[in-house]
C-alpha cells in the first residue's frame, strides 16, 4: 500500500478563548484519533483532546496558543500517513484503501473509479464514478465484487448500471 494520507478529523471552529478547537470526527471517531499525536506531516501536535458529548471532540494543539490562531485553523483536515494506522486482521480493510481504486469488469474492461464507501447498516457499499459520467452503487459482497486488491476492484457485470 502506498503511503497516502488518511483524514481522521476536520477542524470546524474555535472553542473558547484559549486556543482549543472543535473537531468533526471521521471513521471510528475519538477512539481512532486518540493514539495519534502528530498530524499534517508534523504541522500540528496534539496536546489534549476530549469528547464534546455531541459526537465530536475538543482539542488543543501546541501550535495554537489563542482563539485567533484557532479560528485560522477552521477547515483544516487532520491527516496521518496510512502506515500509521493499526495493522488489520485477515479480511479487514480501511475504507480509505478502496477510495480512487480503478474499477473494472471481470474481463478487465474499465468502468471507472471508487469515489465513496458507505455503510447504511446491512453491508458496505462502494459508490463508483463511471468513466463516461454518472455514478452507481454496488454492495461489497463476493457476488458483486468477486475480487479487489490495492490496484483494482472487480465488479460482476450484472451489478453494473
Amino acid at each position: 500500500m502506498t503511503d497516502r494520507t488518511v483524514t481522521l478529523a476536520a477542524i470546524i471552529g474555535a472553542h473558547g478563548v484559549t486556543g482549543e478547537v472543535r473537531l468533526k470526527l471521521f471513521g471510528e471517531g475519538l477512539t481512532a484519533l486518540k493514539p495519534h499525536k502528530i498530524f499534517n506531516d508534523g504541522a500540528l501536535s496534539l496536546s489534549k483532546i476530549r469528547d464534546d458529548g455531541k459526537g465530536g471532540a475538543i482539542a488543543r494543539f501546541a501550535e495554537c496558543p489563542d482563539r485567533t490562531a484557532a479560528e485560522k485553523l477552521r477547515g483544516t483536515a487532520l491527516t496521518i500517513p496510512r502506515t500509521a494506522l493499526a495493522p488489520l486482521e485477515e479480511g479487514e480493510f480501511y475504507y480509505s484503501d478502496l477510495l480512487d481504486l480503478p474499477v473494472v469488469t471481470d474481463t478487465g474492461d474499465a468502468i471507472g473509479r471508487v469515489c465513496a464507501v458507505e455503510n447504511f447498516g446491512a453491508t458496505d457499499i462502494v459508490e463508483i464514478e463511471k468513466t463516461e459520467g454518472g455514478k452507481f452503487m454496488v454492495p461489497l459482497t463476493e457476488q458483486a465484487v468477486p475480487e479487489w486488491n490495492e490496484e483494482r476492484l472487480v465488479v460482476s457485470p450484472e451489478y453494473i448500471i
